[in-house]
């Protein structure tokens, strides 16, 4: 035996030597990789590729279900786009959900308000944001702190391939606030039928297999409703439980519950033949294919993040963050929201308007943490061009003009300057004064985000996602007549004209803040590593909101179409209260110069441009902005608002 074990060694020994020798007689034109290709490949990012007890790091999964350089694995075959699940997947918020700087900040937070519950947090916090930490310490009756964290390179892969694909179906859609039920056996659940188990087996030592709840919204419900118990100024627990989040009870009280799951937006669905193994392409294509696309709303803290790549030691590229920002955006604007607005009635004194918004989303709008929120801009002028009424204009600050120092109360009717409609949910601790403070939360002063069609105060998960505050008595917020469910609400604006007859140019607009800045003045007032961080970021990044839909009346507008202005050149947003505007350019065009003109015809400027922001004069009016390109002049108008 012994004869045979150094026999064998041998044989190896000298294969390597052959090997090395071969690779040193190599020429430089046979070289796989040339030098600065080789330089390259050593400064990219990796996805991690260890493993715990239980579970893997995305890394191990991107080698069969990552990009394939021959083109021919998770591409689809309607157009050839690389859809690959490991780049897809590296830029969203689940990816980042351990690393995303807000998160680490605010459980530090927390802690600093209440330090002798500090286990009790980070327990809580990392059950969702590093479940397969978390879970794989719980299975071997660990702790698992922030510490722990910190130096736990799977942990710290966020929501990642195992922390979804190992959820086992055990009580799937009756267990939340991070109580998950994984599989200890290293079993990985898909959606199709017989996988080819033996590559994953011998390579990952995981084994595939076929899981019906892949699909269903349970699979989400675990870490999407999540309720934290609630406690009084001095840190002890009052034995009331509070709902910080319920986007799937939102989802469960609504239409969408027995036809349409979280899965069918989010990891949304085509229905073409693609190859799901990048070195095993010989094995038969499936169909459906999910794009891990987990779209949300969070365009900020994507940015943010994208911005920050090296100070946040993120391992998503850039290129990640930009697809996963344009697919964010493109979702807010065309799946979240319509809104139509109707002038209903004019005096010598008044005139008239409802708008109305319904919510397309399977939940509420905005839904998920309790910072979101959004609101309504909406703009009277003259036929000139000059403001007769204005709400919901943000000031250089990005906070809203007139809000209430406290909340804004949600409003049927609007006909004062003075009011805003904010759609938001408001915590009040134990003495009903308004917190962020999360473990502090003991009620709701407010709850008017815009509850997804079907929704009731009578449905049994309502307990879960209540309507808090003026919302409840405004007869047409989810109602029309003595019917609830409608999806929507109608506000009524009744615009003082003070006398002038003339014709009137309107624009509406419904704009997003995942985090806005009053949401973070308590947090900040405290010191940490982690909230010191995020407030540099934070202060330093862009506030502009998001825009969620837009519609405009009057014969200004009459030729502009900025929301969806299909394939031509376009200026948004229109009318604005910043001070630049950008350009939609489609076609990619190559513009030339850019002039800027008053309705006198006075130029204010010409500029080449450099980017696809044009800063405009810092005088309210209505300005003619002429775009040259190598082929056209296109003229647009813009209406700006100074604050």
């Amino acid at each position: 035996m012994r004869n045979k074990t150094i026999f064998i060694l041998s044989i190896l020994l000298l294969m390597i030597a052959i090997c090395v020798s071969f690779t040193d007689n190599l020429s430089a034109t046979h070289k796989f990789h040339t030098d600065n290709e080789i330089r390259a490949f050593k400064n990219l990012r990796q996805l991690p590729i260890e493993e715990n007890t239980f579970f893997a790091a995305s890394g191990l999964c991107s080698g069969c279900h990552g990009s394939d350089p021959n083109g021919i694995a998770m591409i689809d075959p309607l157009n050839g786009e690389d859809i690959n699940i490991a780049d897809d997947w590296a830029g969203t918020m689940m990816a980042n959900s351990a690393r995303d700087p807000f998160w680490r900040a605010k459980v530090s937070h927390e802690i600093l308000v209440n330090p002798s519950h500090q286990s009790l947090l980070e327990t809580k916090c990392l059950s969702c944001h590093a479940p397969v930490g978390h879970y794989n310490a719980f299975y071997l009756n660990q702790s698992y702190t922030l510490n722990d964290f910190d130096l736990d390179s799977v942990g710290i892969d966020g929501v990642n391939c195992s922390s979804c694909h190992q959820l086992k179906d055990t009580l799937i859609g009756k267990r939340f606030s991070g109580e998950l039920f994984y599989d200890t056996n290293k079993i990985i659940y898909g959606p199709y039928a017989n996988p080819f188990a033996g590559p994953m087996q011998s390579f990952v030592g995981y084994t595939p297999a076929k899981g019906n709840h892949i699909n269903k919204a349970g699979l989400c419900a675990g870490c999407h409703t999540l309720l934290t118990e609630t406690v009084d100024l001095s840190g002890n627990l009052t034995g009331n439980k509070f709902v910080e989040q319920a986007t799937y009870h939102e989802w469960l009280n609504s239409i969408y519950n027995d036809t349409v799951s979280c899965q069918s937006c989010h990891i949304p669905q085509i229905d073409r033949n693609v190859i799901i193994s990048t070195n095993y392409t010989f094995l038969p294509p499936r169909r459906p294919y999910g794009k891990h696309h987990l779209i949300g709303g969070n365009e900020f803290m994507l940015k943010l993040m994208r911005n920050n790549i090296q100070a946040l030691n993120l391992v998503a590229d850039a290129k990640s963050f930009d697809s996963a920002i344009v697919r964010t955006t493109r979702y807010l604007r065309n799946q979240t929201l319509d809104i139509n607005l109707n002038q209903v009635n004019r005096n010598a004194d008044t005139v008239f308007y409802e708008l109305t918004l319904l919510n397309k989303a399977g939940h509420k709008f905005p839904s998920g943490y309790p910072s979101r929120r959004a609101y309504v801009e909406f703009v009277v002028m003259d036929a000139s061009g000059d403001t007769l009424f204005k709400s919901g204009i943000l000031n250089n600050n990005y906070e809203l003009i007139n809000q209430n120092p406290t909340y804004e109360q949600h409003y049927n009717l609007i006909n004062s300057e003075q009011q805003v409609q904010i759609y938001e949910m408001v915590m009040a601790d134990v003495n009903g004064n308004v917190t962020t403070v999360l473990e502090r939360a003991n009620t709701a002063l407010k709850d008017n985000r815009i509850p997804p069609k079907g929704f009731t105060t009578t449905h049994y998960a309502y307990d879960t996602a209540v309507i808090a505050g003026n919302a409840l008595n405004d007869p047409d917020f989810n109602k029309q007549g003595m019917q609830q469910g409608t999806g929507q609400d109608i506000i009524h604006f009744h615009i003082p004209l003070y006398g002038y007859t003339g014709n009137l140019n309107v624009t509406a607009r419904v704009y997003y803040q995942a985090a806005p800045r009053r949401w973070m003045d308590e947090m900040f007032s405290y010191s940490s590593p982690q909230i010191d961080l995020f407030k540099n970021l934070y202060n330093s990044a862009d506030h502009t909101p998001s825009l969620v839909a837009e519609v405009m009346m009057g014969d200004m507008f009459t030729s502009v179409n900025e929301l969806n202005p299909g394939n031509t050149i376009s200026i948004f947003p229109n009318p604005t209260s910043e001070s630049f505007v950008k350009i939609y350019n489609p076609q990619n065009e190559k513009i030339n110069s850019i002039e800027i003109y008053d309705l006198n015809g006075k130029l204010h400027q010409k500029i080449q441009p450099i980017n696809q922001h044009i800063t405009l004069p810092n005088i309210s009016g209505t300005y003619l902005i002429v775009i040259k390109t190598n082929t056209r002049y296109v003229t647009r108008k813009v209406v700006y608002i100074k604050p």
